[in-house]
């Protein structure tokens, strides 16, 4: 039977990925619907090979830009503007399956309509569940949401675990995350300071966006991947490890209460999750290359140094205390990594920035009962931040 996909974010890594599997299995599954927010010019090349009956972008300027690109092509694809756009999109009834690959809590309101809606949910939007937590969670029980992982590390933990989620808390005493340490993991943390965004943003093993490879840079993605995981699999925090796993092979663990530990491996390419992401239960042709053990040299692990990675360390405080902070911490980290990017701050600031965020909204909001109160904190968060970062860059 064929399944009809959008793709929330289809011009990001994740998005392009997406469609290479789709275009495999053209028997399994038809584009129904397409979002971007920048690289018109990639969408509407996108739109061309696919034909979707649906692209949204984010303003009049975009749909402009993006009608100027697909002129000769033609396609029969209308083009819906906005936010509103998205939330419409992501729960449409035509809709079957919905990636959600948007970056940052803009990803939020479309989920949440997807997860209400009942859909097939493909999350690799880690926002969702840290900024939208407990709230998400409920919204995806309530709508019959079939929700499946898309981070590798997500992922390989559900692939490991048994698929009664009654089973999971007699069998499990804890999960590993593993983090390959991005490209500064043996640099000297004196010198971090000096980083560029071109360096920050040369990840060893994965090819990411901007936002990403940052966050990776910094292991703020590992501190958002443990709260994620905390909504997930229903953990608590002493029961969620991360390990530095340079080679990117074992994508993580789960360790069960008779210490057997069941891992999940491959090559480091995204299209294994989002594959068995879109088959699941089913297992079919990624067109990732093949794992050769007779190539590894080593698999190793290392600890996770909370001087060279303090968010990781943050996260853990976060998920402590009221609810809410992991929404606070998200919005400080897109902030402090957008000025990182335009170089207003020092690679080192955005763990300040971070850090300084958390400890001056501490104790100011109420706890959040709605997806609006989260949004409305979020935008608090930011203009504190924003603050912040302004401070930081006079020094």
């Amino acid at each position: 039977m064929i399944q009809r996909i959008c793709i929330l974010g289809s011009t990001g890594s994740i998005g392009v990925n997406t469609l290479d599997v789709a275009d495999r299995h053209p028997d399994r599954f038809e584009v129904f619907g397409l979002t971007g927010h920048r690289r018109m010019s990639e969408l509407a090349q996108q739109c061309a090979r696919f034909k979707p009956k649906i692209v949204v972008v984010p303003d009049a300027k975009a749909a402009q830009d993006f009608s100027h690109h697909l002129a000769d092509r033609s396609p029969r694809t209308e083009v819906w503007i906005g936010p509103e756009a998205l939330v419409r999109l992501a729960s449409a009834p035509e809709v079957d399956v919905v990636m959600a690959a948007i970056v940052g809590a803009a990803g939020l309101r479309p989920c949440m309509a997807a997860a209400r809606a009942g859909k097939k949910l493909l999350l690799a939007n880690k926002e969702a569940l840290v900024v939208g937590g407990g709230l998400f969670m409920q919204a995806v029980e309530e709508g019959g949401c079939t929700l499946v992982p898309i981070d590798s590390e997500h992922s390989a933990i559900f692939q490991c675990l048994p698929e009664d989620r009654a089973a999971w808390e007699r069998r499990i005493d804890h999960i590993v995350l593993t983090a390959s340490g991005g490209p500064f993991r043996q640099r000297d943390p004196s010198s971090l300071g000096e980083v560029t965004p071109q360096e920050a943003c040369a990840h060893p093993n994965w090819v990411m966006g901007q936002k990403i490879s940052v966050d990776s840079a910094t292991m703020m993605n590992k501190a958002l991947e443990v709260i994620e995981a905390r909504w997930l699999f229903n953990l608590s925090t002493d029961r969620i490890k991360v390990v530095i796993h340079p080679q990117s092979i074992i994508h993580s663990m789960v360790v069960c209460r008779d210490e057997s530990v069941l891992a999940q491996l491959g090559t480091p390419d995204m299209r294994v999750p989002i594959a068995y992401g879109m088959f699941h239960p089913e297992r079919l042709e990624s067109g990732a290359s093949r794992l050769d053990f007779m190539k590894l040299k080593a698999l190793t692990f290392e600890e996770a140094d909370d001087l060279r990675f303090p968010g990781l360390k943050l996260a853990y405080q976060a998920l402590e205390a009221p609810m809410g902070a992991c929404a606070v911490m998200n919005a400080a980290n897109e902030e402090a990594v957008a000025a990182f990017l335009r170089r207003d701050i020092r690679f080192t600031h955005i763990h300040e920035v971070n850090r300084r965020t958390l400890e001056g909204l501490a104790g100011s909001w109420r706890t959040p009962t709605a997806i609006d109160d989260l949004l409305e904190l979020d935008g608090q968060a930011r203009r504190f931040a924003a603050q912040v970062v302004k401070g930081l860059a006079q020094q």
